[in-house]
């Protein structure tokens, strides 16, 4: 008996491509197919899914790994793929903390979806090793600290360099010191031009988002 999937994706192209992964082979069938993660544990509940791919970040603001992590709560024998274009490290470390099955990135994929899905129904939990690289201005991801990128999470966010301070228990000149490192690596004008090529980049992701 075929597995059945569900598929939770906002963007019309990658759904499509997921569907017809899940039609070409006999050992799947399609479940449904979703444009929002806020209801794909409700179509979980009907116990008729056997697997879930699951983007992240939604249009409508809902999240993939709120809606991971609420399945694999209530349906632990439900199997979870992320998958995601989205090279926020942040991620991959929620999706293994929650008990995310296996992790997926669209333009960077290490083996052929089918495999995956395959590997990971078989009991396997397949994660890549990091988040893949992405620029941010003249800067590579790999360029930035791990708590340089602390820091700009939350000034993706909005928060002043007073509450960034705060937050990461940090004096205000230390935070002052890495948004002038940030700029200077990134050839930004300003901490605002900063946040929009992190965000644009896919680096981080803004809370809500």
């Amino acid at each position: 008996m075929p597995y059945r999937v569900l598929i939770v994706d906002d963007q019309a192209m990658p759904r499509q491509l997921f569907e017809s992964f899940v039609t070409s082979s006999e050992r799947y069938e399609l479940a449904a197919s979703l444009d929002t993660a806020k209801i794909a544990d409700a179509y979980c509940a009907r116990g008729d899914v056997d697997l879930v791919l699951m983007d992240i970040v939604m249009n409508d603001g809902s999240n993939g790994l709120d809606a991971a992590e609420r399945i694999k709560t209530a349906y632990p024998a439900v199997k979870v793929i992320i998958v995601t274009s989205m090279p926020d490290s942040t991620f991959l470390e929620r999706a293994r903390a929650i008990g995310v099955d296996s992790f997926w990135y669209k333009e960077v994929q290490a083996l052929p979806m089918l495999e995956l899905m395959d590997r990971t129904m078989a009991g396997e939990h397949i994660f890549p090793d990091s988040a893949p690289k992405s620029s941010v201005g003249l800067a590579e991801s790999t360029d930035i600290t791990d708590r340089e990128m602390d820091v700009l999470r939350l000034l993706t966010e909005g928060l002043t360099d007073r509450e960034i301070a705060d937050e990461l228990f940090l004096s205000l000149s230390a935070v002052r010191y890495h948004v002038t490192n940030l700029i200077q690596k990134t050839g930004c004008a300003s901490r605002t031009e900063l946040a929009v090529a992190a965000v644009r980049s896919g680096v981080t992701i803004p809370k809500g988002k």
